[in-house]
Formats: structure tokens, C-alpha cells, sequence
């Protein structure tokens, strides 16, 4: 017992987890100046119990030989896809939001594609690594992008883009990191290219709202536009410092919507002004370089594919989340990983550090 604990800790990247704790205290931070308005301490008592929740699931994750995962990839693929098309019948949303996304059981409320987020990176990781000889063959390679497109395509029937984009985004840094010649990806530029009009008129006015707030924010700022201005003026307003915790205008008055969740970057900015910014990229740039290190460090393919997903995976977040808070990207539901508001988006990214701390810990082969 004595060994096991001393090989444990030896092997655990304990820089690692320090970020993560460090990204959830900020985050509990920012949303308990975030809620401070609504004088409910209902979202501060969730998240702090997800976090104690997330913190145990990445200990007892991490104890764990990852591998046990690549021999039930068939199973978690099936429950992910089964789960999405559950959610397209019995799912909630639609009325409030425009897309149905949410399964609602009595007050608790989670969000599937969260869940499938890792169900999909492991399967994925594991079709990749079993034809990763092959994967510049034109026939194994469209197998390989059927088998992702299933779970994609029934992720844009609901209609969630946002989360169908973070899907192909990890998918893509997968298929590269496995080898798949340049050509292919240049292949796939231009059918989206030619594709742009046949997207565009498939949109729903909603949606085409938010592009065209995106390329002009000043576009209807009574509506469609409303977010995307008070977000620019709130992190605006912060300038080098912030106006201080508890203090921003836009967050404290409730000119700021979505506060707690989408749009808590702009809490960060207001409150806690570029420094505080900086502040927190350089917390995820940690997380991430981490997560690379023991991607490149690891000899076993389906291991090292799995942390490039989920490495993938929380990049994308942090780009199009905090690019929505400084108009860079169009507004959309993703979340910032570990600070915004959710308990299943933030148990589905701890779920994941345990995961890749597992990888870690294997890459030496240490045994249990």
C-alpha cells in the first residue's frame, strides 16, 4: 500500500492538477462577483460541490490504467450516439433558446453533448489509433470521418454549431497529430469555402443575427446585438486594472447577461482589467503545456490521442469563449473551461484531467 502511494504521488503531475485547482478558485471567484446582484447563493454552493465533486472524480480517474477505456470504445460510442438522439426527441430548449440541448429531471438540469465530449474523444482516439497505419488511404480515412460524423451531425439537428464546432475542431488536431497528410486538410478548406452560401441559407434568422453582430457591432444593439455591445464595453471599461471585485457597472447592475456563464470573460475584464486577463490565459497556458508534454511524452498512440483531443477540446473553449468577449468570435453558448458557471461542462473537464493525468502517469509504464 505504502509503494502504491509513493509511485502515485511520484508520477502525478502535480503542476497539473495545481492549474486546475487554480482556474476553479478563480472561477469561484468571478461568479460569486458575478451573482453577487441576484442575492442567491444557490450558483456559488453548485459550483463549489462540483468542484469537490471533480476533484475526488480526478483522483480515483487517475488511479486508474486508462487502457480499460480503449477496450470499451464500441459501447461508449454507441451510449454517446444513443444519448444524442434521445436529447433530439426528449430534450428541452428549443422554446427559450431555439435549439433543444438540455435534459431537464425535475430541477436538475445537464447538457448531453457535454457528456458525449468525452465519450467521443475516446472512441475517436481509438478508430484513429487501430487505422492510424492507413489513415492517408482515401477509403480508411472516410471511414474514419464517418464514424465522427454521426455524433457531429445529430450535435447540429439539435441546432448547437457552437458545440459542433468545438467537436470538428478536436477532430481535426486528433487526425493531425495521427499524421493524416496536409492535402486532405487543404481538400477540406475549400469545400468549406464553396459551402459558405449553403450554410448561410440554411441558417435560422437567430443564427444569422449573431454573424452579422459579429461583423458589425453596432448592429441592432436594441436585440440580436445587445450581448455582443455590453460584453465589448464591459471589458472595454476595465482597462489595465479593473474596476474591482463587486465593482464593474455592467456586471453589478445587470447590463451584462449571461454573466455567469457565456459571457463571464467580460466579468473578468471589467473587475479585473487586462492584468487580470493575463492572469488567467496564463493559468490555461500551464494547463495546456502540461497537457502537451505528456501527449508527446506518451509512447502509447491511443493515449497520447486522447490528450491531444481533450487539450484540443479546452482550447477551442477558451479561444471562442473569450474571443466572443472581445468580438473575435460570434456569440455562442460555449462555456470558459473551469470558471464559467455548469456543473457539467466543469465535472466533463475535471472528468478529462483525470483522464490525461492517467495517460501521465502510464508513460513510463508504471503499474498498480
Amino acid at each position: 500500500m505504502m509503494s502504491f502511494k509513493k509511485n502515485f504521488f511520484k508520477k502525478f503531475d502535480l503542476v497539473l492538477f495545481t492549474s486546475v485547482m487554480l482556474l476553479c478558485a478563480f472561477g469561484l471567484i468571478i461568479i460569486m462577483s458575478a451573482t453577487a446582484s441576484y442575492e442567491n447563493s444557490r450558483f456559488i454552493k453548485v459550483q463549489a460541490i462540483t468542484i469537490g465533486i471533480g476533484i475526488l472524480a480526478i483522483f480515483f480517474i487517475s488511479s486508474f490504467d486508462y487502457r480499460i477505456l480503449e477496450k470499451l470504445y464500441i459501447p461508449i460510442y454507441i451510449f454517446c450516439n444513443l444519448l444524442l438522439m434521445a436529447v433530439l426527441i426528449f430534450g428541452t430548449g428549443d422554446e427559450n433558446w431555439g435549439a433543444r440541448r438540455w435534459f431537464k429531471i425535475g430541477s436538475f438540469q445537464f447538457q448531453p453533448s457535454e457528456i458525449v465530449k468525452i465519450g467521443v474523444i475516446i472512441s475517436f482516439a481509438k478508430i484513429v489509433d487501430k487505422n492510424k497505419n492507413n489513415i492517408n488511404n482515401p477509403f480508411v480515412l472516410l471511414k474514419v470521418l464517418l464514424f465522427a460524423a454521426i455524433p457531429i451531425g445529430l450535435i447540429i439537428l439539435q441546432p448547437d454549431y457552437g458545440t459542433a464546432a468545438v467537436f470538428m475542431f478536436f477532430i481535426v488536431a486528433m487526425l493531425f497529430s495521427a499524421g493524416l497528410n496536409l492535402k486532405y486538410f487543404g481538400y477540406a478548406l475549400i469545400i468549406g469555402i464553396i459551402s459558405l452560401p449553403i450554410i448561410w441559407f440554411s441558417l435560422d434568422g437567430i443564427r444569422k443575427n449573431r454573424i452579422l453582430v459579429f461583423l458589425n457591432p453596432e448592429h441592432d444593439t436594441s436585440a440580436s446585438g445587445y450581448q455582443a455591445m455590453q460584453t465589448i464595453i464591459a471589458v472595454g471599461s476595465g482597462k489595465l486594472f479593473g474596476r474591482g471585485l463587486f465593482k464593474g457597472v455592467q456586471t453589478q447592475f445587470g447590463y451584462l447577461p449571461e454573466k455567469q456563464t457565456d459571457l463571464i470573460f467580460a466579468v473578468v475584464g471589467e473587475e479585473l482589467g487586462l492584468m487580470g486577463g493575463l492572469t488567467l490565459l496564463s493559468l490555461y497556458f500551464v494547463l495546456l503545456y502540461r497537457l502537451i508534454k505528456i501527449a508527446k511524452e506518451t509512447e502509447d498512440d491511443f493515449g497520447s490521442l486522447m490528450v491531444i483531443g481533450i487539450s484540443a477540446m479546452i482550447s477551442i473553449h477558451v479561444w471562442q469563449n473569450i474571443g466572443m468577449a472581445i468580438g473575435l468570435m460570434p456569440i455562442t453558448g460555449i462555456p470558459l473551461p473551469f470558471i464559467s458557471y455548469g456543473g457539467t461542462s466543469l465535472l466533463v473537464n475535471m472528468i478529462c484531467i483525470g483522464i490525461a493525468l492517467s495517460v501521465g502517469m502510464k508513460k513510463e509504464g508504471l503499474k498498480f
